[in-house]
């Protein structure tokens, strides 16, 4: 590895952080949708949806959470898209830099910016009654799959950031994993969905990523989900990053 990686990817991160800090409306979809939806679901409909549970937001978190990490990932490939399109990554090749930290720097800011506006829905999440008897282990874990999952849609938001020919065209990826939360055991459980809707919820990789984290939360014998979560973060990040690779080495 080039001497020079680290502080190179140091500066590329430094730099793609002050854009999220700058932008405003990054901050507001990011965090404050997330927790809009959060407040929406336990006040207003909480009290028609029967989880088998009293407390309906120690429930439903994990899946907002999923959610707001989508919703962050797109900014990701907004951002690549812009500096592709504005000529920068040509501007930074010519320079005397590792070339692969300027993908990395949109990469760990998506790791750092989705990290800080999980820690704000949790703290909401709080204030609103969430409560977890979770030891040290679990919330390590918890943040072990959090992190990968952040990964494994950041790439596939690299993908769609250096591929795309318009700007709608590099968000619209998102789209898609925003929805899938919805069809999954996020909001209710899947035992109440029809029979074909059922088999897809069961077998998408939110279900068992949600039921996994909700298990770790409530100090639950996990079982097997959290080994399917992993399989999916770890299968769709490597996947995903070999793709982008290739899609970067085109740019580059």
């Amino acid at each position: 590895m080039n001497k020079h990686f680290f502080s190179d990817m140091s500066v590329m991160l430094g730099r793609s952080m002050r854009h999220i800090f700058r932008s405003m409306d990054t901050i507001i979809t990011v965090t404050i949708m997330p927790i809009a939806e959060m407040l929406l679901f336990v006040y207003v409909f909480g009290g028609a949806i029967h989880t088998g549970t009293d407390n309906y937001v120690n429930y439903l978190l994990p899946g907002i959470l999923l959610i707001a990490i989508a919703s962050g990932i797109a900014y990701t490939s907004y951002r690549l898209f812009i500096d592709v399109q504005g000529g920068i990554f040509e501007r930074f090749h010519s320079m005397p830099i590792v070339r692969s930290t300027v993908l990395w720097g949109h990469v760990l800011t998506s790791l750092v910016s989705n990290a800080i506006s999980i820690l704000v829905i949790i703290l909401v999440a709080l204030i609103m009654g969430f409560r977890s008897s979770a030891g040290v282990l679990s919330w390590l874990a918890v943040i072990g799959i959090l992190a990968l999952y952040t990964l494994a849609l950041t790439w596939i938001a690299a993908i769609a950031g250096l591929s795309a020919k318009s700007v709608d065209g590099a968000g619209a990826f998102a789209y898609p994993l925003l929805f899938l939360p919805f069809i999954s055991s996020a909001f209710v459980p899947t035992k109440s969905m029809p029979t074909v809707v059922r088999v897809f919820a069961e077998n998408q990789p939110v279900t068992s990523i949600v039921d996994a984290i909700r298990s770790l939360l409530a100090e639950r014998p996990v079982g097997n989900d959290i080994w399917i979560a992993l399989a999916w973060c770890v299968g769709i990040m490597l996947a995903a990053y070999v793709f982008a690779m290739r899609a970067y080495k085109k740019r580059a």
